[in-house]
């Protein structure tokens, strides 16, 4: 069973007036196609959504960029566009809003493990992003895009480094160059516990660095919560925060 959609909604920071599109937005084609054979229940499936924020994302964060970067050619603005864009770093970006809990699969999808696929995670947020600007227009999902897909802390390491071609999702990376630029002690990593049945199991891991600075957070695999966990920590580093958080 599906958590309660008002858990993303507090997470996205959108309550929707129209409930239906933030459930379409959700829903794979997969799920469509077996209730139709099943049930002969004809619905639809969330690919118009994901062609539609595909293009709003896209618009977003070209015009983000401008903004953040008035003095930059042409050429560095698209490829930097590509890198923000990837699919590499839109998956970062659903792992964190844990989207995969929330869709509608097939039971053949599900059981292949589409709740932590790529493609299926990516086409689901461009879909969502799609929602939101229906729902509520483009500012909302303005809001969203600088928050959730520009404002994160690899992509403001890469910008205050000049480093403009590291992947943006690689949290333990920008946080082991951050340590080393600050001659701090190197991240430590250690997985504090394991919960759940072997096929849907969470993991809580702890960095830390030096004796100051720790977080732990959980997530769907190892690499996941040290991921979240390395995030905290870069977060703070950055802004000078607390030196001890929790996901």
């Amino acid at each position: 069973m599906r958590p309660d959609l008002k858990s993303l909604e507090t997470a996205i920071g959108h309550q929707f007036q129209n409930r239906e599109l933030l459930e379409l937005a959700l829903t794979h084609s997969s799920h469509v196609h077996e209730r139709a054979v099943s049930e002969g229940v004809r619905q639809a499936d969330n690919e118009q959504l994901e062609f539609l924020g595909d293009s709003i994302l896209g618009f977003l964060i070209s015009e983000a960029l401008i903004v953040r970067l008035p003095g930059y050619s042409e050429g560095r603005l698209s490829k930097l566009k590509a890198r923000i864009v990837s699919a590499a770093h839109l998956f970062g970006v659903a792992e964190r809003l844990q989207l995969g809990q929330y869709l509608q699969l097939g039971r053949g999808e599900e059981m292949s493990g589409g709740r932590s696929k790529r493609t299926l995670l990516v086409n689901s947020l461009e879909a969502l992003i799609a929602a939101l600007y229906q729902d509520a227009g483009i500012e909302k999902a303005r809001t969203f895009v600088t928050e959730h897909v520009v404002g994160d802390p690899a992509i403001d390491w890469a910008f205050s480094t000049n480093d403009l071609t590291g992947t943006f999702t690689d949290y333990k990376s920008a946080l082991q160059e951050l340590a080393l630029a600050r001659k701090l002690p190197l991240p430590r990593y250690v997985i504090l516990k394991e919960d759940g049945p072997e096929h849907s199991k969470t993991f809580t891991i702890e960095v830390r660095v030096g004796k100051d600075w720790t977080a732990h957070a959980e997530g769907y695999s190892k690499k996941n919560a040290a991921q979240n966990a390395a995030r905290l920590v870069l977060e703070r580093l950055a802004g000078e925060g607390k030196p001890e958080v929790s996901l």
